[in-house]
């Protein structure tokens, strides 16, 4: 099987979420991945990362001349108009929330003329490997069709079912129909465990109402009315929906092996909850007054790092669990042939020291918001600042998870010193026990080993890692967290200097240059759009709200139609690239337009 090298576009896929899983859906109304009924569990549509043969499911007009797409107000239900030379049709799409399961719903309006739809029903199970027992059933709610497999159930409910093909090996369930104004027709797709009675039908119109309202509901709790309202607002809504609403976990992004250098091997799976990325989304949260979600995300972090502090981990599943090994499908293809398609994360077992800093950071400004401490949710915290103490000077993987040998690297220390920072000022500020004279005379040596090994003199900026000649995006953020002050002549240098090596086009930052720092992997990488925030975000702090501006509006100009952002872009070919939504590249926008915004006075 040869892979499909001009694949649907990263860009052109809307992400639709429940609160518990996401489905993508394409531009042309192919559902192509979708995993229930978490974030990580195992995809019934695969054909993201292969082809149709790998599971998706279809509802589109192949007359259409044209496609619009729009969310229904502030929401992740998706109105999709359609016009072809005979008519125009509206399909809606949504995942509306449920007590158990997953549910899929969707819609076809025909509002004028006549229409002619494909519809087309795949499904394989784990990861589109296996092929289920599919069958109708009958009961006293109508028909309805059943895919069975092992511990997995899937029953499709409709005003009309597709029909069973077989062409040779190829199992589906197609139809095709020709609706004029004034139709309409539902189909809703729910997932259940397999052992389970089959669910009752419900009201797919209600739930897309209902759907719309619970998003518009939390959209609304933010009041934000400052600059780049509605991409602020979407890009928070991204990371609710990246938010696990049972456990309070926080993945990094919906999907897993999006390429970050299409055609090679730097493939990751995202679908986990990276202690940084869910600590900087917390903090872009609470800045817009989302708290419920800062005390969840605590119990999350108190019950998934329980147990001894030597053993914490930089990534966990959402329900907490530790072991993500890390293996690959060799039965898929891959996104534009983007080999290998890899489940679990080695990164597991990395060594990142920078991670600590970033959780203390977020729970000192959950202080400041006046969620206090409880007497578990301190000790974690002391005993993980303990274990920090005598692990910071060690080498580590950084927070770009290099693969490559182990650095001292500059941000990971000056994340080490923000941890350090954060507790002696939990002491100081918020009257927490803890031994102060001890943790601020380690803070303070760290801070002065960095500005002797991190800062080249002869560069005028800090550098990546010890003894290196070359910077890194990440050196942005030591301002960020209080390191030096964004106007010390350092920081300007480092800003300075970061964009003349690592901007490649207005506003697009690499992380770091593969050429000169060795990450252990072929290929090469495009630019990182969480380092665009990260610019901004340094510029405003400098004073420079004009280029901060342009930097922001250069983000917002390549978000897709949907206001989506993926891992990286690739100015090249004006396409997102890798894992998407990223929450690493909508928290940072979020997080720099909040920093404008207080440098403007344009207080949110």
């Amino acid at each position: 099987m040869s892979p499909d090298l001009d694949p649907t576009p990263i860009g052109d896929y809307a992400v639709l979420g429940d609160g518990r899983t996401a489905a993508l859906l394409s531009r042309a109304g192919s559902i192509d991945w979708w995993c229930p009924p978490r974030f990580d569990a195992a995809a019934c549509f695969a054909a993201l990362l292969g082809g149709p043969e790998h599971g998706r499911w279809l509802i589109s007009a192949p007359d259409a001349t044209e496609r619009t797409r729009r969310w229904h107000g502030d929401s992740f239900v998706l109105e999709t108009t359609v016009r072809t030379p005979t008519g125009t049709a509206v399909l809606t799409d949504a995942l509306p929330t449920r007590e158990r399961g997953s549910e899929i719903v969707r819609r076809i309006r025909v509002v004028e003329g006549t229409v002619r739809f494909r519809h087309e029903w795949v499904v394989r199970f784990g990861y589109g490997a296996v092929q289920p027992w599919v069958h109708r059933i009958h009961d006293r709610h109508g028909g309805a069709i059943q895919a069975i497999a092992g511990p997995d159930r899937l029953l499709l409910r409709g005003d009309r079912l597709p029909r069973p093909v077989r062409d040779g090996d190829r199992h589906a369930h197609q139809d095709d129909l020709t609706l004029t104004a004034g139709q309409e027709l539902h189909w809703s797709l729910v997932w259940t465990p397999s052992w389970e009675p089959v669910p009752r039908p419900t009201d797919g119109a209600a739930e897309l109402a209902e759907a719309a309202n619970g998003w518009g509901r939390w959209a609304r709790r933010s009041h934000y009315r400052g600059s780049f309202r509605e991409e602020v607002v979407r890009s928070l809504l991204v990371l609710r929906l990246l938010t696990d609403r049972d456990t309070g976990g926080i993945v990094a992004a919906a999907t897993t092996s999006l390429p970050e250098d299409p055609g090679g091997v730097r493939n990751w799976d995202y679908r986990f909850c990276w202690l940084r990325d869910a600590a900087m989304t917390l903090q872009a949260l609470l800045e817009h007054g989302y708290r419920e979600e800062a005390q969840a995300w605590r119990q999350w972090l108190l019950r998934a790092v329980a147990g001894d502090p030597a053993d914490l981990q930089i990534v966990y599943g959402i329900d907490g669990r530790r072991d993500l090994t890390e293996r690959e499908l060799d039965h898929l293809p891959g996104y534009a042939g983007s080999t290998p398609v890899r489940v679990g994360n080695a990164a597991v077992g990395q060594v990142q020291n920078d991670v600590l800093g970033e959780v203390m950071c977020a729970l000192a400004l959950a202080r400041d918001a006046g969620i206090e401490e409880s007497t578990d949710s301190w000790s974690l915290q002391s005993h993980l600042v303990e274990a920090l103490i005598g692990t910071w000077e060690q080498p580590d993987r950084g927070i770009w998870e290099v693969r490559g040998a182990p650095r001292r690297f500059t941000h990971s220390a000056v994340m080490a010193w923000a941890a350090l920072d954060r507790a002696v000022r939990a002491i100081t500020e918020d009257g927490l026990p803890g031994p102060v004279e001890r943790w601020t005379a380690v803070r303070d040596r760290i801070r002065a080993e960095v500005l002797d090994w991190g800062w080249d003199a002869d560069l005028g900026s800090f550098v990546q890692s010890a003894g290196a000649r070359h910077t890194d995006a990440a050196l942005l953020q030591l301002s960020q967290v209080g390191f030096l002050p964004a106007d010390d002549p350092r920081m300007v240098g480092t800003v300075a200097a970061v964009r003349a090596e690592l901007e490649i086009a207005p506003g697009l930052l690499l992380r770091y240059r593969t050429d000169r720092a060795d990450d252990g992997l072929p290929g090469t990488e495009h630019p990182f759009l969480a380092c665009s925030g990260w610019l901004a975000d340094a510029l405003a702090r400098q004073g420079d709200v004009d280029a901060a501006e342009q930097v922001l509006t250069t983000l917002t100009g390549l978000a897709t139609d949907l206001g989506l952002l993926a891992e990286e872009y690739d100015p090249g070919t004006g396409r997102m690239i890798g894992n998407v939504p990223q929450a690493l590249s909508h928290l940072a926008f979020v997080r720099a337009v909040h920093q404008h915004d207080l440098a403007t006075g344009d207080r949110p």
